[in-house]
């Protein structure tokens, strides 16, 4: 099937950080719809605004781009395209709970259809783990849809590589690994894909290769990580500035550039814990994989533990400048920052949180932390610049050292001061 000569049309359900973006590309060249639960999120978009910031209002007003919270406004498609959240719970298990319910959606949506002509798609871009495509979501689409999978309707995948903020790695521009069931729905995943990306479009092997290679790309980051925070805290004991040993490492040409810091958002510190829950169903015990997850999930104690060291164990006033996983974006899932905010806390100091891009709401919802945005008209005893956003940069260090009293500290989690701080990860 040409996807391009059908004119097909597109339901894209959940409209995040990924299928926001995935959804404003396929309008460019199909009439494409998106689906969100959250009422608020569409009438947000609606108005043209994106809490994000990944998709700008123009886009968001193109006339074959269609907002609704109700499946029932979304008419028969060609292709159903699944990029909801895949979190972990409390015990660090994969999550799946909105994977089942988007698929029980899409199946109702399926059913209601009735019998078309043409065979829909329904394609995954969700992280999960090897399987959960055909052998979790195959069987609740059958279900709610009354029809037969591989007969009435197909499965794809096409692992998603949105990075929050990077404007060069764009939906346009990225390779898209694609897979499909049959050969054919892999030709017409590809060609759907291949419509909206000059990047290209890789087809892999199986549903499950896809499903797999996606979530080995994060693990691997993770691990890489996790040597390189290891190596921090083992020069740290040195006093050997891990910084200037990077420097010097990465003039040999084959050498890795990865950077230690807290390991946090959604994809990075969460993927290599579906790829562990899959390899012990399987039998085999992953020592690697969560050597380097307990690495980085403990990284934010130790560096309060250092921080507090730094002030010779005296509590005091401490500014935590950035909250959010990343800087420059306002995403604040799975912040390693709150944590080390806590730790903080614990070891007895007053902390005060600023973050010109984080919702004040969001945070006290998800973190119980108040932001206070006239924090940078006081002074403390430490200041840490945990998350270098621009507006941070762009002060340089003298307006970031005019917020030290006499005597005090200002810390650099990521590098970016250099000599100016008095103390770097």
């Amino acid at each position: 099937m040409d996807v391009g000569a059908i004119g097909s049309r597109v339901t894209v359900v959940g409209l995040g950080y990924v299928g926001l973006p995935l959804a404003a590309a396929l309008a460019g060249k199909f009439e494409t719809f998106g689906l969100d639960i959250d009422q608020t999120r569409i009438a947000e978009l609606l108005r043209g605004e994106d809490r994000t910031r990944e998709v700008g209002s123009a886009a968001l007003a193109n006339p074959n781009l269609h907002f609704t919270s109700d499946p029932a406004q979304c008419p028969p498609c060609d292709f159903y395209i699944v990029t909801v959240p895949t979190p972990i719970d409390d015990q660090r298990q994969p999550d799946l709970t909105l994977v089942r319910m988007a698929s029980q959606t899409i199946g109702e949506m399926l059913a209601a259809s009735g019998t078309l002509d043409r065979k829909p798609v329904v394609v995954f871009e969700s992280t999960v783990y090897p399987g959960v495509t055909e052998e979790l979501c195959g069987p609740i689409l059958e279900q709610a849809s009354g029809l037969i999978c591989g007969e009435d309707f197909f499965l794809g995948y096409s692992p998603e590589r949105i990075n929050p903020g990077d404007r060069e790695h764009t939906i346009d521009k990225i390779t898209k690994v694609v897979a499909g069931q049959t050969p054919e729905v892999l030709e017409q995943v590809a060609g759907l894909y291949g419509a909206i990306t000059s990047g290209g479009v890789f087809r892999a092997a199986s549903i499950k290769t896809a499903e797999a290679a996606k979530v080995i790309e994060n693990a691997q980051r993770d691990i890489n990580i996790a040597f390189m925070n290891e190596i921090a805290q083992i020069f740290g004991q040195m006093g050997i500035s891990v910084w200037d040993v990077l420097d010097a490492a990465r003039t040999k040409w084959n050498f890795l550039p990865f950077s230690p810091g807290l390991v946090g958002g959604h994809c990075i510190g969460v993927d290599p814990y579906y790829l562990s829950h899959r390899a012990r169903q399987v039998g085999h015990d992953p020592k690697v994989i969560l050597a380097g997850r307990g690495v980085n999930d403990g990284m934010a104690q130790w560096i309060a533990a250092r921080l507090h060291a730094a002030r010779f164990g005296r509590p005091g006033k401490v500014l935590v400048l950035g909250l959010t996983f990343k800087e420059d974006v306002p995403d604040l899932r799975n912040s390693k920052v709150a944590d080390l905010i806590g730790a903080l806390t614990l070891h007895g100091h007053r902390v005060t949180v600023h973050d010109p891009l984080a919702d004040p709401a969001e945070a006290r919802r998800e973190y119980g932390l108040t932001l206070d945005s006239a924090a940078l008209e006081k002074t403390y005893d430490l200041v840490l610049l945990a998350v270098p956003h621009r507006s941070y940069r762009e002060g340089g260090p003298q307006a970031l050292r005019a917020l030290v009293v006499p005597g005090g500290i200002l810390a650099d989690l990521k590098g970016v001061l250099g000599s100016a701080a008095d103390w770097t990860l």
